[in-house]
């Protein structure tokens, strides 16, 4: 099983990143948190590394439905997403399987959700580019 779904879009980095938030949106998605790796890496260890940035993306009604059932399970939360430059004119973006990531607890509830989490994911990623 993968662990994430990805596209790959031909678009600016910042256009793309612009492209996931409102597709996110569209969804039931806010982004929670976003970290940016080139930046942090360039600070952090003085690596030179490409375009990449995580979305931490949460769909409030899923997020509430998954505490009501697991109250752990904010571990795993919220779901990711990136955006990272390929090469001068591609950007891929990935958003993570949550129910690769909800394999590793045994609550059939909880599976349920995740599914519906992956579905909307899915929907995010195709609606890009």
């Amino acid at each position: 099983m993968t662990y994430h779904f990805s596209k790959t879009v031909n678009l600016p980095f910042d256009s793309a990143v612009a492209a996931t938030t409102e597709a996110l949106k569209r969804h039931g998605f806010g982004v929670l948190t976003q970290i940016d790796v080139k930046d942090t890496l360039q600070k952090k260890i003085g690596a030179d590394f490409r375009p990449y940035l995580i979305l931490g993306a949460c769909n409030p009604k899923m997020a509430y439905e998954a505490l009501m059932l697991e109250d752990r399970i904010g571990t795993m939360l919220p779901c990711n997403v990136i955006v990272q430059q390929r090469d001068a004119n591609k950007v891929e973006v990935s958003a993570v399987d949550p129910v690769a990531s909800m394999n590793a607890i045994d609550n059939p509830g909880l599976g349920k959700v995740a599914s519906q989490v992956r579905t909307l994911l899915k929907q995010v990623i195709a609606d890009i580019g």
